[in-house]
């Protein structure tokens, strides 16, 4: 890929709107100013991701992770830095100048990762070509979608396709583009045998699987021969890019609806996303034939708290899927349950009736877990009093699953009445059952993690002194990242020994001040962002904060980003209610500067005078003359931390 010229990267983040983009993978809510969600990179039940719209920033304070709309998208989707801007030049229209297309040996140098989502495009077009343009496409695939009642621009939404018959269709064409026989096996696409390749998905009609963002993860593929000794579904094996456990086919498209409405329908196949949708019902997704995950909750919780579950007319899955229920009451979600008719699933009865007859069908036979899971099990215990009493031990045990102990009550009374048992008893059974889930759930002491008391105490005097120097030097840092455009006063004595007042911008005096005493940086971060401002300042340009957050170093525009999260707005009321005017380090900016120059060098002084004591501890090493050197530079070190402590008001303790 072709470098993105400085220019057109201001035009992408200009045109880009990061509430509207982690919208897309986060449900957000107003928060004050800010929005609010369940961080998408760890597992969280309570509200801990804040998006900033005025500052067009993030901040997970769960995993420490910040940024701006390209770090998000890097951290999220694993894109680079190239990527993550051409994905929001598409989302915003902002064009970028074309690339020449490339080569086998710059295909050869882009990341694993990266040329496994370059063959998923190749491969989900190249279906897609077969579908339409081919003779045995529209013949047979075609002519099957459109059987299955699929209009022509929900095929083109879901981006289905076909691999030919052949065997070696997409295998000769992908080689012959240069992709990496090694990936292509990867993704699952290509197969070898004895010194023969072929293609995987042969003869079969194409489901491309997406991510939330929309890249190609992976393929499901269903036959379109009736021989019951081929599976009928294919779908590609795990890689690096794809793991079904945390996938959920039709994300991608029904996200927004999910939550529009606040609420999920979960079906099980390929077909039954595609024709709820077609249908008019598009915040459904399927867990793609596989039983449902932790994984998959988690991910639907991101949207919502509320799942609805689409059954067909199957017994035995029914039954089998009762632990799926289980999972999602675990994870403190609210479950309903649909019953198709028997013979129907989602898929066939949304080609028998209308958008508002199959919502009223939805509307009508939703009921709640309970008397579900109840009128399932019930079927078999007839008057068996026996399997009754284990009929109800298992529902109070999916209620025990339950976090929220209002939630349990709730169920519990509701169990009571139905069954028509003492409320005391049930209670005893969910309080045991409760002591069982609460005993399993708790996390394993971890001895290894808990430090000794001796060694507690016992951080090396070095240590600490370079851990304070950081802080100083994140301090200042900090300030002029924050303040370093801004001009401030400064006294300065003039050639006839004259105090007057001077005034320079932030950074430029700061830069001079530490270059005066060829104090430097230690810290990688701190030291890289000082190296920009002095190279700004060699070229007679200001660094600006909105310039940092657009580097392609996410270090910095994390870091950059955390400073410009944790700003604290003092509110005006203090002026206009009780006629005190608060002041910020913003309004007293030559002390703010001088105070932290002051402790980065003090820190620095310190540094040496304890590298000093150190050498004058090797006594095997050290002559007479070296040690009265050592004391008189240590003498003068002493004096100039007098002099910076007084500055800082500080009391040094001898």
């Amino acid at each position: 890929m072709s470098k993105i010229p400085p220019h057109i990267i201001d035009d992408i983040m200009q045109a880009s709107r990061i509430e509207e983009v982690i919208g897309e993978f986060v449900s957000l809510k107003r928060a004050g100013s800010n929005l609010k969600g369940l961080s998408p990179f760890t597992d969280e039940k309570t509200a801990s991701f804040v998006v900033s719209p005025a500052k067009q920033i993030f901040k997970c304070f769960s995993t420490g992770k910040g940024g701006t709309v390209v770090s998000f998208l890097m951290e999220k989707e694993h894109f680079s830095y190239p990527e993550a801007l051409r994905w929001l030049a598409d989302k915003y229209g902002v064009p970028i100048p074309a690339d020449e297309p490339a080569t086998a040996e710059q295909l050869a140098a882009i990341s694993e990762r990266e040329s496994l989502y370059i063959i998923n495009d190749f491969a989900r077009d190249h279906f897609k070509n077969n579908l339409h343009n081919s003779e045995e496409g529209t013949a047979i695939a075609l002519s099957y979608f459109e059987e299955r009642g699929f209009r022509k621009d929900i095929i083109e939404k879901f981006q289905l396709g076909y691999c030919l018959n052949t065997g070696t269709d997409f295998t000769k064409a992908a080689i012959s583009k240069g992709y990496k026989l090694e990936y292509l096996e990867k993704v699952g696409l290509v197969k070898s045998k004895d010194d023969r390749q072929f293609d995987f998905f042969r003869g079969r009609v194409m489901f491309p699987i997406h991510s939330v963002s929309g890249r190609v993860l992976g393929f499901g593929g269903r036959t379109l021969f009736t021989d019951k000794k081929i599976a009928k579904y294919f779908n590609s094996p795990e890689s690096i890019i794809y793991n079904k456990s945390e996938i959920l086919y039709g994300l991608h498209y029904s996200k927004g609806d999910i939550i529009k409405y606040d609420n999920c329908f979960l079906c099980e196949g390929y077909t039954d996303v595609i024709s709820m949708y077609q249908a008019g019902i598009q915040n459904v997704v399927s867990s793609s034939g596989t039983s449902l995950t932790k994984d998959q909750i988690k991910l639907i919780r991101r949207y919502t708290q509320n799942i609805t579950i689409l059954y067909d007319g199957d017994p035995a899955g029914i039954k089998a899927s009762f632990r799926g229920i289980d999972l999602i009451l675990e994870e403190g979600m609210n479950v309903k349950v649909v019953l198709f008719p028997e013979g129907e699933d989602p898929d066939s009865y949304s080609k028998k009736t209308s958008t508002i007859e199959l919502e009223n069908y939805i509307k009508e036979s939703t009921q709640d877990f309970i008397s579900f899971k109840a009128s399932i099990l019930l079927k078999d215990s007839e008057n068996d009093p026996i399997k009754r009493s284990e009929l109800i031990r298992e529902i109070v045990h999916s209620v025990s699953l339950i976090p929220d102990q209002i939630t349990r009550t709730v169920y519990m009374q509701q169990i009571s009445q139905q069954f028509e048992i003492n409320e005391q008893v049930i209670s005893n059974e969910l309080i045991k059952l409760r002591k069982n889930v609460v005993v399993k759930q708790a996390p394993e002491p971890d001895f290894y993690k808990i430090p000794s008391p001796d060694l507690q105490n016992q951080q090396p005097e070095p240590q600490i002194l370079q851990e304070v120097s950081y802080i100083n030097e994140e301090q200042l840092i900090r300030i002029m990242i924050k303040y370093g455009t801004r001009t401030m006063q400064y006294d300065q004595i003039d050639e006839n020994n004259q105090t007057v007042f001077s005034e320079t911008n932030v950074i430029e005096f700061i830069c001079h001040e530490l270059n005066e005493d060829k104090i430097e940086f230690k810290h990688p971060i701190y030291s890289k962002i000082h190296s920009l401002f002095l190279d700004g300042i060699a070229k007679n340009e200001l660094l600006s904060i909105n310039f940092l957050k657009r580097l392609e170093d996410q270090e910095i525009v994390r870091f950059v980003s955390d400073i410009e999260s944790d700003e604290q707005v003092l509110s005006s009321k203090w002026l206009s209610n009780y006629n005190i005017i608060t002041r910020t380090e913003g309004d007293r900016m030559s002390e703010t500067v001088m105070s932290a120059i002051y402790s980065l060098k003090l820190s620095k002084i310190e540094e040496h005078i304890n590298d000093i004591r150190i050498k004058m501890g090797q006594t095997e090493m050290l002559t007479d003359e070296l040690l009265m050197d050592l004391l008189a530079e240590q003498m003068v070190y002493e004096k100039i931390k007098i002099i910076f402590s007084e500055k800082l008001g500080r009391t040094i303790l001898r």
